[in-house]
């Protein structure tokens, strides 16, 4: 069975029962199938959107009152998860979003048609644009729901981070007491306890959690109602008011009305930003899982300082050998949040005049380094740093074999003094630091 759906651009024949329409159907055949659609963070946001309209139409327009609580109902349907096959357009499309926004549009609509008694496809009793999309359009509704996605996401993210940190911070105080060569530039450098080095961690996750935290609030301001281009006139104010207020009580969200809508519209660089910052995230989370990586090295032929646990065989060719796969994850996560960042930054700068056509790249780019970086963070945390062990021997052992403490005797012999003693016992720390004992106790 099937049912014809037509435009100003001809028709096209569907499945009877699908909710899509031929706007979703044509969308899926032009853009390339990549194996997944729009992320589905973003199709929820969209659609808590187009409840909260139906809802505040719902008041406002008393004669099609059940049209609009059939389109609110369908929305909790999506909502529950249970659609999520019916929302086939590709990540990647032009249009600015359109095709996104269309594609809940029908879907919603076909569902409500159902509840009413109709068959999907009968739009004079229930229309995507007319009913479900009124008073709204792409260029308010998109944005709006990609700040929504994004804030829910950072919540998860900011979670997760304090989550590293804390064990990050449990590791600094059970090895505060295990001495350890410091190095830089992967030289021997002074001793430091390894605590030390896991509080230095800490200190990072902190400024991420901070990040994180003033993120949400650039992301709050909206430009529902603003329609087309932003402009908002006099006849929408009751319908905008009453839909950004149920949007706050939808999302637990403090949403703010723009006080210039076209700002939001046309203007990505809030994007641009936050993905900035989870880009320092990214760097933090590369610079500790690089260091774990190199300090688990070996465990005989390396540093060893520290034992990753043991996850799954490493090698088809050396029997025994285990490789740090949670760091290196960690590290090929971090790097795509920085690919990303590129992406996002360059889609940004892309937006002619009032709207920037680029803004499914825009949007696919931050949800996918959010998630991305969400779950890096928590594996890193429970299968890596976690269930971290310190070897003190071997940290003693590197330490006993370096120059580092020579740097102590500087105040009472100076350089020049110290670097000549070093020379003459290059190799041979314990005779070097030995005489730059007596040397030091000569000076009294």
């Amino acid at each position: 069975m099937t049912r014809l759906e037509r435009d100003s651009l001809g028709q096209v024949s569907l499945p009877a029962d699908c909710l899509y329409g031929l706007q979703s159907h044509r969308a899926r055949a032009n853009f390339p199938d990549l194996g997944r659609t729009v992320n589905q963070h973003l199709i929820k946001a969209i659609v808590t959107i187009k409840k909260a309209a139906a809802l505040t139409l719902a008041e406002l327009v008393p004669d099609r009152a059940e049209t609009f609580r059939a389109v609110a109902w369908a929305a909790d349907e999506v909502l529950a998860g249970k659609w999520t096959a019916m929302f086939i357009v590709p990540a990647l499309q032009g249009g600015a979003g359109t095709s996104t926004n269309m594609n809940c549009n029908e879907v919603l609509a076909n569902l409500a048609l159902i509840k009413l008694g109709h068959q999907p496809g009968d739009y004079q009793y229930c229309h995507p644009l007319d009913d479900v999309n009124r008073g709204q359009s792409t260029n308010d509704v998109y944005p709006t729901a990609l700040r929504i996605a994004a804030i829910g996401l950072l919540r998860g993210l900011s979670q997760a981070a304090a989550q590293l940190q804390e064990a990050l911070q449990l590791k600094e105080n059970e090895w505060a007491k295990i001495p350890k060569l410091g190095r830089t530039e992967l030289m021997d450098a002074v001793p430091i306890t390894l605590g030390e080095e896991f509080g230095a961690y800490a200190q990072a996750l902190a400024r991420d959690r901070w990040r994180l935290y003033k993120m949400e609030e650039r992301l709050r301001e909206i430009n529902l109602g603003g329609q087309a281009v932003g402009l908002v006139d006099r006849a929408s104010k009751l319908f905008r008011f009453g839909l950004v207020e149920k949007l706050r009580v939808a999302t637990g969200i403090g949403l703010a009305a723009a006080e210039y809508p076209m700002d939001i519209t046309q203007n990505n660089d809030v994007f641009v930003e936050v993905s900035g910052l989870l880009k320092a995230m990214a760097v933090n989370l590369r610079k500790i899982a690089g260091d774990l990586r190199l300090m688990n090295s070996g465990p005989h032929g390396g540093l060893g300082e520290i034992s990753l646990e043991p996850l799954q065989m490493g090698s088809t060719i050396m029997p025994g050998k285990v490789n740090p796969v949670i760091p290196e994850m960690v590290i090929c996560a971090a790097l795509k949040v920085m690919a990303n960042d590129l992406a996002l930054t360059m889609a940004a700068g892309q937006g002619e005049f009032e709207l920037n056509a680029l803004a499914p790249l825009i949007a696919d780019s931050l949800l996918e380094s959010l998630e991305i970086l969400i779950q890096a963070t928590e594996l890193f945390r429970k299968k890596a740093v976690t269930t971290l062990t310190a070897r003190p021997e071997r940290c003693a052992e590197l330490l006993a074999k370096s120059l580092a403490p020579a740097a102590r005797y500087l105040p009472i012999l100076g350089y020049d003094q110290v670097s000549q003693i070093l020379e003459e016992f290059r190799d041979q720390p314990q005779a070097a630091l030995a005489a730059l004992a007596r040397a030091a106790a000569s000076q009294g």
